[in-house]
């Protein structure tokens, strides 16, 4: 099942200190995951060129196990993403490299 995953970081300099202390633990985290996979991800950049937020494709088991990771990453724990959206989403086919995923 895929999610499509919207977040919004803290506004500002605060907002992107929070992001660069947690960046190292928050790709490390979604590298060594085996129950939720990231199936595509992309920074938010404001008009300027700043990052202000992420938007990620996860693909997981159900709800319950994407809420699982949320709650165990450093975004989220860290407090950078300070608004969050979770929406189920059907990846075009000729999007996927494998059929069966």
């Amino acid at each position: 099942m895929h999610f499509l995953v919207v977040a919004y970081d803290h506004p500002g300099p605060e907002g992107q200190r929070r992001r660069a202390a947690a960046r190292e633990r928050h790709l490390a985290q979604a590298a060594t995951n085996s129950d939720v996979r990231a199936v595509f991800g992309t920074a938010i950049l404001d008009d300027g060129g700043e990052m202000i937020g992420s938007m990620l494709v996860m693909e997981a088991a159900d709800r319950s196990v994407l809420d699982g990771w949320l709650r165990v990453e450093p975004y989220v724990v860290d407090d950078v993403w300070r608004e969050v959206s979770v929406h189920r989403c059907q990846i075009g086919p000729s999007f996927l490299k494998d059929a069966s995923a």
